[in-house]
This record gives C-alpha cells, sequence and structure tokens, in this order.
C-alpha cells in the first residue's frame, strides 16, 4: 500500500505486520511518483492537504481503498473514486478534541487579546500597560454561534459551556430534542445566528454547498462587536470578504487556522491586530497524529475484513 506523506510509522503498526507500505523518503510523494507507484497498490493512505487526483485515481489498477488521513476529504476526487467501486474514507474521531481545543484557545487569545498584546509587548517600545489599556472582553455570558454540529461542533460547545457561555446552532439537518437537551444548545436559523452570536465558530465540511458558506452578505450581518472563528476549511470563508469586514470594523476580530489559498495568507490580514492567525495546527498534536494514523489504519482492516469502514464517505 502506498502512503502519501510520511505520517508516523507507530501508528501504521497494524499494517505493517501484514502489508508491505511504500513511504516516500521525503515528506510527501508528488502527483507524478504517486502515479508510477500506486498501479501495484490495493490502499492508498493519503493525507488531507494533498490532493488525490483524478489521475492518480485512475493509475490505482488493483486500488481498493483510500483512506484519509483528516476529517476533511475535500482533496481527493471522491466522485472518480466512487466510479471505479474505490472506497473512500476518514478519521473523524482522533481529529475532534485537538481541533476542539484549539477552537476554544483561538477565542480565548482573540477576546482577552492574548496574541495581541504579547505581540506588542516584544516589538513596540511604546507599548503602554494600565489598569484601563488592552481591554477585551470575557467569554462568560457570551453567546457562541456554531455552524455545523458534528463531533468537533459538539466538543466545542461542551467546552464553551464550561466558560459559561450560551450556545446556539446550525446545521443542514437539526439534531433531535433529545440530543439538543443533552447537549444544552438550540437550534436557530442561518440569519438568525449570525445577528445574535457574540463568536460565530465554523465546522462544516467544504463542499459545494458550504463554498463562501461566510462571505460580504453574512458579515454583514454580524455585530460589530463580533468574533468570528474558523477551524473548519479556509474557503468555507471569502478571506477578501472577511479582511474588508475587518478593515470597516464590521466586526470585531477574526481567529484563523485554515486559509482560502494555504499556505498562503491574504497579506491585509498579516497586518491586523485585531486577528490571530495559526498555521493550520488544529490537530498537531504527536499524541494526534498516532491516533489519526492508527484509525486510517483500521479503516483498511475493517474494509478487507468486513468489507466496509464505519469511516467510510462514499
Amino acid at each position: 500500500m502506498l502512503i502519501q506523506y510520511a505520517i508516523p510509522k507507530e501508528g501504521l503498526e497494524i499494517l505493517s505486520q501484514s502489508y508491505h507500505l511504500i513511504y516516500p523518503e521525503k515528506d510527501c510523494f508528488s502527483e507524478e511518483e504517486m502515479i508510477a507507484r500506486i498501479p501495484n497498490c490495493e490502499a492508498l493512505l493519503s493525507i488531507f492537504n494533498q490532493a488525490v487526483s483524478k489521475k492518480v485515481i485512475e493509475a490505482g489498477q488493483k486500488l481498493e481503498i483510500i483512506s484519509n488521513y483528516g476529517v476533511g476529504y475535500n482533496n481527493i476526487d471522491v466522485a472518480a473514486a466512487t466510479a471505479k467501486g474505490i472506497a473512500v474514507c476518514n478519521t473523524p474521531e482522533a481529529v475532534c478534541e485537538p481541533t476542539a481545543e484549539l477552537c476554544l484557545s483561538l477565542m480565548l487569545s482573540l477576546s482577552r487579546r492574548v496574541a495581541e498584546c504579547n505581540h506588542r509587548l516584544r516589538t513596540d517600545d511604546d507599548f503602554k500597560w494600565g489598569v484601563m489599556r488592552n481591554l477585551g472582553q470575557t467569554l462568560r455570558g457570551k453567546t457562541l454561534g456554531i455552524i455545523g454540529m458534528g463531533k468537533i461542533g459538539q466538543s466545542v460547545a461542551q467546552k464553551a459551556q464550561a466558560f459559561g457561555m450560551k450556545v446556539g446552532y446550525n446545521k443542514r439537518t437539526q439534531l433531535s430534542s433529545q440530543e439538543e437537551k443533552a447537549l444544552n444548545i438550540e437550534f436557530c436559523e442561518f440569519d438568525e445566528l449570525l445577528k445574535t452570536a457574540d463568536i460565530i465558530s465554523l465546522h462544516c465540511p467544504l463542499n459545494e454547498t458550504t463554498h463562501h458558506l461566510i462571505g460580504e452578505n453574512e458579515l454583514s450581518k454580524m455585530k460589530a462587536s463580533a468574533y468570528l472563528i474558523n477551524t473548519a476549511r479556509g474557503p468555507v470563508l471569502d478571506e477578501q470578504a472577511l479582511t474588508q469586514a475587518l478593515i470597516n470594523k464590521q466586526i470585531a476580530g477574526a481567529a484563523l487556522d485554515v486559509f482560502e489559498n494555504e499556505p498562503e495568507i491574504t497579506p491585509q490580514l498579516l497586518e491586523l491586530d485585531q486577528v490571530v492567525l495559526v498555521p493550520h495546527i488544529g490537530t498537531a498534536c504527536i499524541e494526534t497524529r498516532i491516533e489519526m494514523a492508527e484509525e486510517a489504519a483500521q479503516n483498511m482492516i475493517d474494509h478487507w475484513e468486513y468489507g466496509k469502514s464505519k469511516n467510510q464517505v462514499n
């Protein structure tokens, strides 16, 4: 089987005991290298930030399964895989808690101006201290609006309530009343959530319906005091529209772990104090990286032993 990226080998022990694994000599196989190696492979372990194109899939003459290292699978041409009867799987369990942790970290950093003050203390000789300076906002008593209430959204909701926040949410299919009661959350129509939330946090997948889900129109409906957090996928948010909304003070700030054209970042975002930026580190914990590898490997084992993995998405 072909391993697209040099992920932790200790997470693949369940495979290495019985199967021949083809690892890249450097960080990652190029598309050309994958096309050259994949014809004799039954499985591909892909990674969320590297494309698996139709060309690669068509070259996989024996390919049965693509197990993606990550919860998002927009890097894979799923239609091409499905047309060839190839299973596509992701790793939704391992990524949940670390992504939710980072989301709360970004909320706190933004609302309490942690990143801004840290930067200015280090770089600005004229930076002023004082009792009534550098004031932020507490999370306690604020309303968090979560767009997308899957496993990560639910974990964020629970953690936010520990900080005394009220949680509303919107998703394509509303949860049952029992689920809402258990999570202590309230369903809101999309526009109403934008208008009423103090913080909007994005946790939806990237697809045709969610591309630029948040753009100029949606940003104009948010409170001037509101913050926006994106730990989902970059193109869910129109980065140019966000930049203008921040410059025009339509919203108070934003924190981004993902970007529309990674690794490129809109230059103006780098210049704004009310923006917190991190380089797609939602799952960047060594424990999580190993767990993701184990989950991706288990997808393959389940496919061959039971005919289907619980994480199959097509």
